[in-house]
């Protein structure tokens, strides 16, 4: 089943769907850059993707079906489960009697093959398909999932068990280990830990209301309602997450932290669960970080050209401060992380502090707080210098007491990297005088002050548009223009001659892939390097507001200059921009 080029050289030019030119010249690409002639033509734009694919069934003599806008039943679907269809792009969509029709993008894969045969014993007829044919096939198995759990709900709702005898009576802890060792119960929490696994969700909550129970999904930073659950299962579901994260079940009163794992082939995952008590009952929310989850560099997270540069420059000094600001879930920890692992060398110690431990690094002493023993940020802070660390992280400047701390190691010859709540990387300074931090300590221990945001990119083929005199002078009144077309013409993105009439924007374009036109997210930086000026003003108290004039007279891009360079990169959108960023 496999095609020479040879082979499909000839076909194509007998079939004139090619010019001889244009295979040609896409031979000689392939040879230098060692792709693929199918590959070739298709970056170049010569042939289609559903007319190559269209060819090569011709060649193999196996049928071509398009399946957008088919829908799939659900167990046909099922016969190839989710992580094999999407990694090795090949859905079931037929079944007829014991033959099974499965559509494939490559026709070489017949390892695959080999196994859905074993594993189904059906006999397995190849189809072959296009790309975007098989991405609406492979989201159908998101619609199959929700199906799936109405079908636990429906199917087992009399075995559910209603743990409260009465509405507002309590349960005692016997009843509630039942519950949280009933198997629909075990199942309802096993699906929405999995649903949410699938669509990339960072959170679960799940929110008791007066009459049902709402399961909400936290996806590349927004919340979406994932499903409606009936009242009478919220103890059981409470009770099985607090007892895979080791929680003591007759606690209805006090908040809850805890965390546990769960692996399977496919994925590893570490859940971090905090429960809180609330009017209707305990509100459950679980953070899903991805143990297996790779690493970044600065350039994956949005940093770019100057500002890069300044980072680079500033973490290769051996001791005084990085700070990383922002809001809760602006990434800050990955940013630190990332740094972290470019230092990560065998001739360097790196200890760290947090609350909690994100992720794991190898060689890197990472050390939890516990707050319930006295363990907090400022006492371990105390006992790691004498650690004899070259570079520590403190997951939070806090208090006065951590920060005249951190401020302290970083003075004694170490690289202290930490996070700090302000919205902007000038606001950080009068923060930080507000705890108590001597002016000239600061000045003499801040290398850069990172601040940032998350905004969702673009996915598929967004729309072009470009903005109209009016929407200009609107966009003119919130960020100063010229000065992002200086940026855009300093880093090549633009022309030099090129003006805003005619520098396109994008907008998001639904699509099977992404339903909203976004998937994933990047972040949008401003880095404050601690000039002799910036340290001049600090001396003198100077308010937010004069810093970051002074530091974008001397070069620094803002969050929402930086923004719209993605913006016009076809990276994100304006309205993503200006929705994260409060100014």
């Amino acid at each position: 089943m496999k095609i020479e080029e040879q082979q499909l050289k000839a076909f194509l030019l007998d079939s004139e769907l090619v010019k001889k030119a244009d295979i040609e010249k896409a031979e000689t690409e392939a040879k230098k850059s060692g792709k693929k002639l199918d590959d070739v033509l298709l970056s170049l734009g010569k042939i289609n993707e559903e007319e190559l694919a269209r060819l090569k069934a011709y060649i193999l003599g196996i049928p071509f079906v398009n399946l957008e806008g088919e829908k799939i039943d659900a167990k046909v679907l099922a016969i190839i489960p989710e992580p094999i269809a999407k990694k090795h792009n090949i859905v079931s969509f037929k079944k007829t009697g014991s033959n099974l029709e499965v559509a494939m993008l490559d026709p070489e894969n017949l390892e695959t093959i080999e196994f859905i045969k074993k594993t189904s014993d059906l006999k397995i007829l190849p189809r072959l398909t296009n790309v975007a044919s098989m991405k609406y096939a492979l989201s159908q198995y998101q619609k199959s999932l929700a199906a799936e759990f109405g079908e636990i709900i429906k199917g087992e709702g009399e075995a559910l068990a209603t743990v409260l005898k009465e509405p507002g009576g309590e349960a005692d802890i016997e009843d509630l280990k039942k519950a949280a060792e009933d198997l629909p119960i075990v199942r309802i929490v096993d699906t929405l830990i999995r649903h949410a696994i699938l669509q990339r969700s960072s959170d679960i909550h799940i929110e008791p209301t007066e009459k049902e129970v709402l399961v909400r999904y936290r996806i590349d930073g927004i919340l979406h309602n994932a499903m409606v659950l009936p009242k009478q299962v919220t103890s059981g579901i409470v009770a099985r997450i607090k007892v895979l994260a080791n929680l003591k079940l007759d606690e209805h009163r006090l908040p809850q932290d805890g965390r546990f794992k769960i692996e399977t082939p496919e994925y590893k995952y570490s859940l971090r669960v905090s429960i809180l008590p609330v009017f209707d009952g305990e509100k459950v929310v679980m953070r899903l970080l991805p143990e297996s989850s790779h690493g970044f560099t600065l350039e994956d997270l949005g940093f770019h050209g100057e500002a890069l540069e300044a980072l680079y420059k500033n973490i290769k000094k051996p001791l005084g401060m990085i700070l990383a600001t922002g809001p809760t879930g602006s990434g800050k920890t990955t940013t630190l992380y990332t740094i972290l692992s470019l230092l990560n060398l065998p001739g360097v110690n790196i200890s760290t502090i947090e609350d909690p431990v994100e992720y794991r690094m190898p060689r890197v002493n990472q050390t939890q707080v516990r707050p319930d023993i006295g363990f907090s940020f400022a006492t371990g802070l105390r006992s790691l210098v004498r650690q004899d660390p070259d570079i520590i992280m403190v997951g939070e400047i806090r208090d006065s007491e951590t920060a005249n701390l951190a401020i302290n190691a970083a003075l004694t010859g170490h690289l202290v990297l930490s996070t700090l709540h302000t919205n902007s990387a000038a606001g950080s300074l009068p923060r930080l005088l507000d705890m108590k931090v001597e002016p000239f300590l600061i000045a003499s221990t801040a290398n850069a002050i990172i601040a940032q945001r998350l905004v969702r990119k673009l996915c598929g083929e967004p729309e072009k548009h470009v903005l109209t005199e009016a929407e200009l002078k609107k966009l003119g009144e919130r960020v100063n223009l010229d000065r992002v077309l200086e940026f855009l013409k300093k880093e090549k993105i633009v022309s030099p001659k090129a003006a805003w009439k005619d520098i396109p924007f994008y907008k998001p374009k639904p699509s099977a892939e992404c339903a909203d036109g976004y998937s994933d997210r990047v972040g949008i930086h401003e880095v404050l390097e601690m000039t002799p000026t910036i340290k001049d003003l600090l001396m003198k108290s100077a308010t937010a507001d004069q810093i970051e004039e002074q530091a974008k007279k001397e070069g620094m891009m803002t969050m929402l200059e930086d923004g719209l360079t993605k913006c016009v990169q076809g990276i994100t959108t304006i309205e993503e921009v200006f929705r994260v960023t409060t100014e």
